[in-house]
């Protein structure tokens, strides 16, 4: 158990997530000295790699544990058993209940990228993006039975600018700044000053999973929607549509608004134009100059995708 908590404490941690953020919160906490006492694992899919997170705690020589669920009370018991003082959850995708969140002495905290109540959900990096939000950012709460919906501790905010994609937007910002952030949120409750602050039901608004479903582009919107769309889905799910029957994600385009768009030539979805940096397609109100796509294998530059499948103008996107 913690012995002090104030200005100096002895605490003892779990972590609890998976891949590379998981990973990077473990390190950094082991390489400012805290006292990590397990961490908690999303078991993998029958043959895949061992998690980045599971790799680092080996590698610490922590213990690790993998449950497939939290609903267990002989789970519970386990958690129990190390005598935890704060649950860090970083990237956690499998349903905790509050019996498992409260066991830790001062309960546990969890990373979102989102500035909820806003975008709560699966896919909080994707939909800002997609419509055409100018700023969003991550939470740092504390967890409960809702989805994304206990009290707050700590928010942080960054713009989304005209050619963000969701790896930028991610990668660069909501990434490292939730790493920093998890370590200030700790230093909170070390110190006895964690705010819990009641989200705001008035404002939440929820999203569903970002997937294919959702990424499939629709030639005859607006090219803010299709740029948005495009950009909101790279790198994944991947924005895409059909060509002669054969699914093409594109990842990487650049809008050409029209000035009159009357005066646009060509159908919806329409090659128009190729040449050695990639190829064009008509939307609503402008064209696509298309630059990064992925067919039946890598991602690879637009041209060459346009000469290995014989692309001509007039074929169709639909």
């Amino acid at each position: 158990m913690c012995s002090v908590w104030g200005d100096v404490a002895t605490v003892r941690i779990v972590v609890h997530g998976q891949q590379a953020f998981g990973k990077a919160v473990l390190e950094a906490l082991i390489k400012r000295g805290e006292t990590i006492v397990g961490v908690y694992v999303a078991p993998e899919k029958e043959g895949a790699k061992a998690d980045p997170l599971k790799e680092a705690a080996h590698a610490a020589k922590l213990p690790i544990f993998q449950p497939a669920s939290y609903r267990k009370p002989e789970v519970w018991e386990e958690f129990r058993a190390l005598k935890p003082d704060l649950q860090v959850m970083a990237f956690v995708t499998l349903f905790v209940p509050e019996e498992f969140l409260n066991i830790p002495t001062h309960g546990s905290i969890q990373y979102h990228p989102s500035l909820l109540p806003a975008y709560r959900g699966p896919s909080a990096i994707n939909w800002p993006i997609i419509k055409g939000e100018t700023e969003t950012g991550l939470s740092i709460f504390w967890p409960d039975n809702g989805l994304d919906t206990g009290d707050v501790l700590i928010q942080k905010k960054t713009p989304i600018s005209a050619t963000d994609t969701l790896g930028s937007v991610y990668f660069d910002r909501l990434f490292p700044m939730g790493v920093e952030a998890m370590l200030e949120a700790i230093d909170l409750v070390k110190g006895g000053k964690a705010p819990r602050l009641k989200q705001d039901e008035a404002k939440a608004t929820y999203e569903g999973r970002c997937g294919p479903d959702n990424a499939h582009i629709d030639w005859g919107r607006p090219w803010q929607d299709v740029d948005r769309l495009i950009r909101g889905c790279n790198p994944a799910p991947g924005a895409w549509s059909k060509l002669d029957g054969r699914t093409v994600k594109i990842f990487e385009a650049r809008p050409l608004p029209a000035r009159d768009p009357k005066g646009i030539a060509g159908k919806m979805g329409e090659i128009v134009a190729i040449d050695n940096d990639g190829f064009a397609v008509v939307c609503a109100d402008g064209r696509f100059k298309v630059t990064r796509v992925q067919a039946d294998g890598p991602k690879i530059a637009a041209n060459e995708f346009a000469t290995n499948a014989k692309l001509n103008t007039g074929m169709r996107f639909s």
